[in-house]
């Protein structure tokens, strides 16, 4: 089989395929270790999406596996204790929370109204991806920096082709509901934090501290329709400002740098599902898996499940 994507959605859906017995063949246009993956926060939310019973499942058996992960001391998987708070009145838990096993709600002082409390697997890209690949390839897998321009091309190498092109499958399969969501966040050294904080109700702008082992990522935005990645000098300083207010013990933290990147949305949400018309080869399957949007990590597992479903069509 061929997956063509080598970012988290194509490398976790490539791993689950060869561990049900597929030979399995990934393309990409850049190495695992320059997709946009590596850019993302990496913390299991499913930022930006919408409730959907399929979405759900994908997110529990994420949370689970990369539980098990952090456990078995996978590179790069760490379970954190989280904190998000809410300025709205709370009115029960998200749509989301059974999915991370639940959490524990606490009233709070203004401005805010309360306090989840809950544990989210965070993932440092670099070395995941890098293990990701090198699992992959030690039971005899292949990574292939090759750029496709036609997903029919790959069907020269298998008669079944994953797409998992995130941004680029809005070209690739003609999909105009895919479109970037520009992401923007600020690398500083880390004081010692080892909990994760959200307030994506702040009115200046979504804000969240994500510590990791040398570092902690302070986010962030979500631009839809903004497909560039220029920096942008008030916006870093806008996004360490709410950030230091969040978490005062940021506030003497060095800058170590910024990142930018394009999520890979789409209007409707992720699309994962069999092409009908794949216009392969006789016999030939098609299998699409992207627009994950900002959730790519929080559903990369779950959703490689469904995909090895299909593409093996069991």
């Amino acid at each position: 089989m061929v997956v063509v994507g080598g970012g988290i959605v194509g490398m976790t859906a490539a791993l689950t395929l060869q561990r049900r017995g597929a030979r399995v063949t990934v393309l990409t246009a850049h190495d695992p270790a320059d997709t946009v993956s590596t850019v993302a926060a990496a913390v299991w939310y499913p930022s930006h999406t919408d409730q959907d019973p399929r979405v759900l499942r994908w997110a529990r058996e994420t949370h689970t596996e990369l539980g098990r992960q952090a456990a078995d001391g996978v590179p790069g998987v760490v379970d954190r204790p989280t904190r998000m708070l809410l300025r709205r009145p709370y009115d029960g838990p998200p749509w989301w929370a059974e999915a991370c096993g639940g959490l524990v709600a606490e009233p709070l002082a203004p401005p805010y109204t309360a306090v989840l409390r809950f544990t989210a697997p965070t993932v440092e890209m670099t070395p995941y991806l890098a293990w990701l690949r090198q699992r992959l390839e030690a039971g005899g897998g292949r990574v292939l920096r090759h750029p496709v321009r036609r997903l029919t091309d790959a069907f020269d190498l298998a008669p079944t082709v994953v797409n998992a092109t995130g941004l680029a499958a809005g070209r690739l399969a003609a999909d105009p509901a895919v479109h970037p969501a520009r992401g923007h966040v600020v690398l500083v050294a880390n004081p010692g934090l080892t909990v994760s904080m959200r307030d994506e109700d702040d009115p200046a702008g979504i804000t969240y501290v994500h510590p990791r082992r040398h570092d902690v990522v302070l986010g962030g935005t979500y631009e839809p329709g903004v497909g560039h990645t220029r920096p942008d000098p008030d916006t870093a300083a806008a996004i360490r400002a709410r950030c230091v207010a969040l978490v005062p013990e940021l506030a003497g933290a060095p800058v170590l740098g910024e990142r930018i990147g394009l999520r890979p949305a789409r209007h409707g949400g992720p699309r994962v599902e069999v092409d009908p018309d794949p216009a392969g080869p006789r016999g030939s399957r098609l299998v699409h898996a992207y627009g994950h949007g900002g959730a790519g990590v929080t559903l990369s597992w779950g959703c490689a499940a469904e995909v090895a479903e299909l593409a093996l069509g069991r």
